[in-house]
């Protein structure tokens, strides 16, 4: 049997199950402000996965992520520690904002510090109180508002096996090596020797189910990678990508876009991707793809300005089998053509 586990102050058992508050700074009405926390402490050794979502408030996928997974019967059983953070940012959270009262942005403030300003007194909570207990994190993400990502993972790879491994298994349609930015949550794990993923998918303030449903299947994927659950059959629809690169295509001119190409779609050199026209419906500009790929990333806001990302494209060796993975995953996960039986409802978006 494992030992219990020591929290903010609170007693965590081995074999059981606890949502705990670590206290945050007050909100200015003098409202007291906690973070919840679920600790799921099994009777037996194990890896420690941290869960996080909502490092920035208005991502909010990965809470119903979170609470889902939390309802799941493997977790009953599981060897080792899950540790879920379905809001780390709540005062973004409340406020349906990005960032904290003070404009920071929480994941440019990490490791933090207990005299700092208030995302690096917050980052100081999630490093001292839980991180030292933890040897994987997840970390949940979204597009911004009104800008839309294809489910995919993103790590720091750099022929690391362990974490290429790791990101596979989440089976995700795509995985995209990404360097590590100074302040955020993954480089301050990444300093700690700590594997970290991030998952980004969807967009800011809004549910998606296919994200939804491809988060919960992935971090159950994790935890059997790991061994702390039981060993769970793959499906097999698709097949997890690494991209060699991505890059933005960018407005030609400022007005009102009409994009021509759906998150998922495969494009090639001097496909018209959008067409960009004044507010009058006068001059009008084509948006064509200056790489071939799979889009990965859009905006959905029609308005935009010279300059202004608005395709994020993915390169990969063979674009034709991640387009055919990709066509596969979407089919696999959308409700209307999944066929296997979920105990929740589908969100309508």
């Amino acid at each position: 049997m494992q030992p219990a586990i020591m929290i903010g102050g609170h007693e965590i058992k081995a074999g059981t199950r606890q949502l705990i508050h670590l206290s945050l700074p007050e909100f200015y009405t003098y409202a007291p402000t906690t973070m919840p926390i679920h600790i799921v402490h099994g009777r037996n050794p194990g890896p420690c996965l941290l869960v996080t979502s909502a490092v920035h408030g208005d991502e909010i996928n990965g809470v119903e992520i979170i609470r889902r997974l939390l309802g799941h019967k493997s977790l009953e059983r599981i060897k080792g520690t899950l540790i879920l953070i379905p809001v780390v940012n709540v005062f973004g959270f409340v406020a349906q904002s990005r960032y904290l009262p003070d404009r920071r942005d929480l994941n440019r403030s990490f490791p933090g510090s207990p005299k700092g300003s208030m995302a690096a007194r917050l980052a100081n909570v999630l490093m001292s109180e839980i991180m030292p207990h933890c040897t994987h994190v997840i970390d949940l993400h979204t597009g911004a508002i009104a800008r839309e990502n294809l489910p995919q993972i993103r790590a720091t790879l750099n022929g690391n096996q362990e974490l290429i491994e790791l990101a596979k298994a989440f089976n995700a349609p795509v995985v995209l090596a990404s360097g590590l930015r100074e302040g955020t949550f993954r480089k301050a794990a990444h300093d700690l020797g700590v594997p970290s993923l991030v998952y980004e998918a969807g967009e800011a303030l809004r549910f998606d189910e296919v994200s939804i449903r491809a988060g919960v299947v992935g971090i159950l994927n994790i935890l059997s990678h790991l061994g702390m659950t039981r060993k769970r059959a793959r499906r097999k629809e698709h097949q997890p990508l690494i991209a060699k690169s991505s890059q933005w295509v960018r407005a030609s001119q400022s007005g009102v876009a009409r994009s021509l190409v759906a998150l998922g779609a495969r494009v090639s050199v001097g496909d018209e991707l959008a067409f960009i026209s004044d507010p009058s419906g006068g001059h009008e500009e084509v948006v064509k793809s200056s790489v071939a790929g799979i889009v990965i990333g859009r905006t959905r806001l029609p308005l935009v300005h010279e300059g202004e990302a608005i395709f994020h494209i993915a390169k990969f060796s063979q674009t034709s089998e991640a387009a055919e993975s990709i066509e596969n995953f979407q089919d696999a996960f959308d409700p209307e053509t999944d066929t296997v039986e979920s105990e929740e409802p589908p969100v309508v978006s």
